[in-house]
């Protein structure tokens, strides 16, 4: 059986959208703070330093910022 390349980061998506939810259904994280760590997350690679992974970076931020756009990691009303 063939791995796709991306299915160690489609996992580790999923879990991290998994684990957003929990902490917010569960009220440990307000939606606010988990819009906030999806905002750093996609500043960090926003402003990775200048180099060979520059296109890596940029991929990261926009796929970051789509979540946050598309309501995809949080539930919204």
């Amino acid at each position: 059986m063939t791995v796709p390349a991306d299915v160690a980061g489609t996992a580790a998506l999923a879990i991290c959208e998994s684990l957003l939810l929990a902490l917010n259904d569960h009220k440990i994280l307000p939606e606010a703070e988990i819009v906030a760590v999806l905002k750093d997350a996609a500043a960090a690679h926003d402003g990775a330093p200048a180099g060979d992974s520059d296109a890596l970076h940029a991929a990261v931020a926009a796929l970051i910022n789509s979540i946050l756009d598309g309501g995809n990691s949080v539930r919204r009303t």
